[in-house]
């Protein structure tokens, strides 16, 4: 009966302390998003940032960098600086948290439309790093 017990014991402690292998939610819904090569829905998640690039200017302003995910894939963050207020202080391995569309490309996908929709068309999406939410100017 002590073995017994021991064992399940010693059994959920294994458990308890073995390292999480399973996707969130919203890792798993880009996962397959990515896999699936659809495009045009909305996401919610986070990740941490490993590159910064350049603006793009080339009509509408968007702030980019890269973001990899718990899950390993990596995520094209396109934030529209002339809709809402640019993350100024963003470094390489700051947390961000997003929502926004989800559109598919063979790197691990973008998301834009991070930002409220002025006219009402599109839902409503947000950038949030250091608690501090980037969703308008």
């Amino acid at each position: 009966m002590r073995l017994h017990i021991l064992l399940i014991i010693s059994t959920l402690l294994v458990t308890a302390c073995a390292p999480e292998t399973t996707l969130s939610q919203s890792d798993q819904i880009l996962q397959n998003a990515f896999d699936k090569g659809t495009s045009g829905i909305q996401v919610e998640g986070g990740g941490i940032v490993i590159s910064i690039l350049d603006d793009d200017t080339n009509g509408v302003r968007h702030q980019r960098f890269i973001l990899q995910l718990n899950s390993g894939q990596t995520l094209l963050i396109a934030h529209n600086i002339d809709i809402a207020t640019r993350i100024n202080n963003l470094q390489v391995n700051d947390w961000v948290s997003f929502y926004g569309e989800y559109e598919w490309n063979n790197q691990g996908g973008l998301v834009h439309w991070t930002h409220i929709d002025p006219d009402k068309f599109h839902v409503d999406g947000w950038l949030k790093h250091k608690n501090i939410t980037y969703d308008r100017k």
